[in-house]
C-alpha cells in the first residue's frame, strides 16, 4: 500500500478547515501511514511532563499532527490556498499550482 502525497516535508501550507483555519506553516514531517501531518506553530497542544532527578517537571507546547485532508498548499504569488498539477518538461517532473501556474518545487 504505496501512497502518494502531493504535500512533501518543507512545503508551505494553508490550513482550510478546523480550529487553525487561514494559518499558514511548513510541514515538519508526514505520517504516510496515518494520513497526517505535522505543520510548524500549528495545532499546539500542551503536554504535562513530570519531574524527574535530571529535570524539573514542565508544561511543554508540541505540534500535534493534522489531517492532510485539512491543509492545502499556498500559491506562492498571491498566498491563497491551491491545487497540484503535474508537467514534464525535458524529462523533469514538477509540481505547479493550478491558480498561477507557478512552480512549487524550490
Amino acid at each position: 500500500m504505496n501512497k502518494k502525497f502531493k504535500i512533501k516535508k518543507g512545503d508551505s501550507v494553508i490550513v482550510i478547515t478546523g480550529k487553525d483555519k487561514g494559518k499558514t506553516g511548513n510541514v515538519l514531517s508526514i505520517l504516510k501511514d496515518k494520513d497526517r501531518v505535522i505543520v510548524q506553530g500549528i495545532n499546539i497542544i500542551k503536554r504535562h511532563r513530570k519531574a524527574t532527578q535530571e529535570s524539573p517537571g514542565k508544561i511543554e507546547e508540541i505540534e500535534a499532527s493534522l489531517h492532510i485532508s485539512n491543509v492545502s498548499h499556498v500559491d506562492p504569488d498571491n498566498g491563497k490556498p491551491t491545487r497540484v498539477k503535474y508537467e514534464i518538461k525535458d524529462g523533469v517532473k514538477k509540481r505547479m499550482s493550478v491558480v498561477s501556474g507557478s512552480l512549487l518545487d524550490k
